[in-house]
């Protein structure tokens, strides 16, 4: 079992795929992560939007792995920056029950958006990318998935 975390305004005791945005880096989904310190991090966002935000804890069971199509991003890379690309862009992908990789964080973002801009090529754009230390999130896809193999532990105010 793992620990995974869900920043929100809201207390997320039953979450699910479907109120997601769609230009994210992984595509629709629900997002979590195992690194507390980044789910408390993202938190500020909404502090800066005069929103109280809220840590969502669950247990994640990672048997999904076992039965559901399942791709992990290790390194910022160019397999990474092309799915996100494509994902963010909302174009046709492979796809997957759960996504885990690097979070696109601002300086990341950054990044990739001078190179959607036309600004800086996929070379400069992995150069600058290649010394980020990815922090990691998981996007879950698939509603089943959720069902499944996450529970919900607690929530409480940041």
């Amino acid at each position: 079992m793992l620990t995974v975390y869900h920043t929100s305004p809201d207390i997320v005791d039953s979450p699910d795929v479907y109120h997601s945005r769609t230009a994210l880096d992984f595509g629709p989904g629900f997002y979590v992560t195992p690194l507390r310190p980044q789910a408390l991090e993202y938190g500020k966002r909404f502090w800066k939007s005069g929103k109280c935000p809220y840590l969502n804890q669950y247990r994640l069971d990672e048997d999904y792995k076992k039965s559901y199509r399942v791709k992990v991003f290790d390194n910022y890379d160019e397999e990474w920056l092309d799915y996100v690309v494509s994902c963010r862009r909302l174009q046709e992908r492979e796809m997957f029950d759960v996504v885990i990789g690097g979070i696109a964080n601002d300086r990341v973002f950054n990044t990739i958006n001078l190179y959607l801009d036309g600004l800086i090529d996929k070379r400069e754009t992995l150069s600058r990318l290649i010394y980020e230390q990815p922090n990691i999130q998981i996007c879950i896809t698939n509603q089943e998935v959720i069902d499944k193999y996450l529970k919900f532990i607690k929530s409480m105010p940041i």
